[in-house]
This record gives C-alpha cells, sequence and structure tokens, in this order.
C-alpha cells in the first residue's frame, strides 16, 4: 500500500450510512434517493460511479442501479447487493423507515436486507483506503430490482459490464446468510426454483351422470400423488435433497351437483445441482403423461442451481470470519435465490451478510454491533483478496 487518503469521517462507522439508506422508502420500484445517498458516500471515496436505468424502453417502471469502481488493476474484488426493499407491512412498533436505534439495535426497513451490509461494505473500504492506496480495483454492483421479478437488476448491468469489458475476479453479495449469529453461515451456492402451474381438462358434467362428462380431478389427484410420492434425490456432500412443495390446487366450483371442467394446481421445486430445469420439466411431463389426459403445464424458472466450489474466495470469507468472530462458519448453498443466480457465470461468487431473522418481517433489525463487526470482517476480507493471499 502506498500514501494514505483522507477518509470522509462519517463512513468510518457504517452506522451513519445505513440510517441514511434506510431512511429512503425505496420499495421497489422506487430509488427514493437511496443510490444518491450511496453515490455520495462512494464518491467520496474516489469511486467512479455510473448509474444504469432500465425498463423504459420495455414500458416497465424505471429501476435505477449502480455501478461503482475504484482501481484499474486486478484483482478485481466485487460486492453486489440492493437497495430496494420490500413493503414494510403492518405490526411495527418503530417508523419503518425512521431508522432508529434503541438499546444498541438499528431498526428499519432494509436494515438487514440489505442496507446495513451495503454500509458496512463502504464503511470497510474506507478502512482499508486509510491505511493506504491498495493493489487492485474495488467495484460496487447495486441494483434497485432484487426483491421484485429482477428483470431490470442485475442480469441487465452484467449485461453492461460484459460491453463494457469489464472483468471480475471475485464477487461477495451481502445478502442477510447468517441465521443466528455473525459468522455462522455464508452460501457459496443455492438451489435452483422452478415454478409451476398445471391445467387437467376435461368435460363438464351433471354429479348424477359421471358417464356423460369427464370428470378431471381424479386425474388431477394422480398427477399430483405421482409427484409427490417420493423424494426427487437425495442431495449430496453440498446440497440438501430437492424440495417440491404444492402451493395451490383450485377448482372453482360452488355447485355440488356439477363435475367441473378442470382442476388446477401450482407447486414450487426448490432443486439441487442434479437437476436443471429442463430436465426437471422433462420428469414432469414424464409422470403427468403416464397418468394420461388432457392437460396443461407452464413452467418458469427463476434459476438453476450453482455451486463456487471452496476456494480462495470461500477461504477468505472464512479466515476473516473467525478472525474477528471466532466462529468457523458453515459453507451451505440452502434457502431460496438471490442474484449470485446471474453473478456466478462472471466469477466465483459467496454470499456472505447479516443475520437474517428479521428480514421481510415487521421490526426488522441489526445490532449495531454486528454492522461494525462486518465491516471489519468485509475489511479484511478485501485486503487478503486484493493482495492475492487467499
Amino acid at each position: 500500500m502506498t500514501a494514505m487518503t483522507a477518509i470522509p469521517a462519517d463512513l468510518a462507522d457504517p452506522l451513519g450510512l445505513a440510517q441514511a439508506l434506510i431512511r429512503c422508502p425505496s420499495v421497489t420500484p422506487a430509488d427514493a434517493g437511496a443510490l444518491d445517498q450511496l453515490q455520495a458516500a462512494l464518491e467520496g471515496l474516489g469511486f467512479a460511479c455510473r448509474r444504469l436505468p432500465f425498463g423504459a424502453a420495455e414500458g416497465r417502471p424505471v429501476i435505477d442501479n449502480l455501478y461503482a469502481r475504484r482501481g484499474s488493476g486486478a484483482p478485481h474484488v466485487c460486492f453486489a447487493g440492493h437497495t430496494d426493499v420490500v413493503p414494510p407491512g403492518q405490526g411495527w412498533r418503530h417508523d419503518p423507515f425512521a431508522a432508529t436505534v434503541e438499546d444498541g439495535v438499528l431498526y428499519g426497513r432494509g436494515a438487514a436486507d440489505m442496507k446495513g451490509a451495503i454500509a458496512s461494505f463502504v464503511a470497510a473500504v474506507a478502512a482499508l483506503l486509510a491505511e493506504g492506496e491498495p493493489p487492485g480495483s474495488i467495484s460496487l454492483l447495486i441494483t434497485g430490482d432484487e426483491e421484485a421479478r429482477a428483470l431490470d437488476g442485475t442480469v441487465r448491468m452484467l449485461d453492461s459490464l460484459a460491453a463494457w469489458g469489464e472483468h471480475i475476479d471475485f464477487c461477495v453479495v451481502g445478502e442477510p446468510t447468517c441465521p443466528q449469529t455473525l459468522g455462522d453461515m455464508i452460501k457459496i451456492g443455492r438451489r435452483g426454483s422452478l415454478n409451476a402451474r398445471l391445467r387437467v381438462r376435461g368435460t363438464q358434467g351433471h354429479s348424477a351422470y359421471p358417464h356423460l362428462a369427464d370428470n378431471p380431478l381424479p386425474r388431477l389427484v394422480a398427477m399430483l400423488a405421482a409427484i409427490t410420492d417420493g423424494p426427487l434425490d437425495q442431495g449430496n456432500a453440498h446440497f440438501q435433497p430437492s424440495t417440491l412443495a404444492l402451493t395451490s390446487i383450485d377448482v372453482g366450483n360452488p355447485a355440488t351437483n356439477v363435475i367441473p371442467a378442470e382442476g388446477r394446481a401450482a407447486f414450487n421445486i426448490r432443486f439441487n445441482d442434479q437437476w436443471d430445469g429442463a430436465g426437471l420439466e422433462q420428469w414432469l411431463r414424464r409422470r403427468f403423461d403416464a397418468v394420461g389426459g388432457a392437460y396443461d403445464l407452464e413452467i418458469e424458472v427463476s434459476g438453476d442451481s450453482f455451486l463456487t466450489p471452496p476456494g480462495p474466495l470461500s477461504a477468505a470469507l472464512v479466515a476473516a470470519i473467525t478472525a474477528e468472530t471466532g466462529l468457523v462458519p458453515e459453507l451451505s448453498t440452502s434457502g431460496g435465490t438471490s442474484d449470485a443466480r446471474f453473478i456466478k457465470t462472471v466469477c466465483a461468487v459467496s454470499e456472505f451478510g447479516l443475520v437474517g431473522k428479521t428480514i421481510h418481517k415487521a421490526e426488522e433489525c441489526v445490532a449495531v454491533d454486528d454492522l461494525r463487526r462486518l465491516a471489519r470482517i468485509y475489511r479484511r476480507v478485501l485486503a487478503t483478496l486484493l493482495a492475492g493471499a487467499a
């Protein structure tokens, strides 16, 4: 490292920036000034910032996004996250957008998911720069479209970075990965997610004359039994077994003496790396075809499973977490999806952030001490990866 960098005093502690971000009610697709706050902080640290709004050309609400980079050399370490939040809902004791601190706890929508982690990463960069100029490059890839359909956020930003010739070596996604205690879990992959809607067709008729109708409901029941009668797989070293959950069974028939013309069901499959979306669709259709009859199947895959095998990135995270917390984190692929599913095609990616017990709930919160410890962990990770010593 070379000469010391003058660091704005208000960036040395993540609390101030976390509060400023929470006070922006950035419920998707609104930005509400959150990216302005973040950009100002990053420019104060010498980052070159670009705003990337998407969606208008497609007739969708405009989603604003931010890419910021400091440095031009390798290695290039990126932090990815989002400033958009889910609606606050009901049941709050604290104003969800006031960023109140009470008894050492910061309350507010986005405190844990994931404005707090963004502030901690900025504080980590500030601490690192205060020690001198690091080698390599640091960037932030921050979207405003993670909590909704993710059409105009990370995936489109990555397309822009590719067009600019940007190359990222490592990416840390700041999702709230810790189930109970800061440092207890890192995500090195995620299961894929498939949503399906099944419509089984028949012929409506009088229930007293079933031979004159074609009742679709027994076939619907048999089709659902065919996909829930056993496990999809047994899992493996890095993934738990895939799961299938029925989420809806609908007929919409108000009459007791009418055989309906159709029955519908919906289900979600969370699948490991033994499957992909195309393979699951083939498996489903084989099971349904074996039952027989007319049906329609609509499938949407929000992301295939992925895994970043243990290596330099996860090693740097484990070492930093252990140094700051004394814990050895679990390397996990559990939980839902995240924007890491897009980033995994670009570079090695792992997720680590705050404790997630209160995310999407009323009274979402994070311990202020956890914000500061996370900043120290991120600083260690940056120092290790940028030095090429992981």
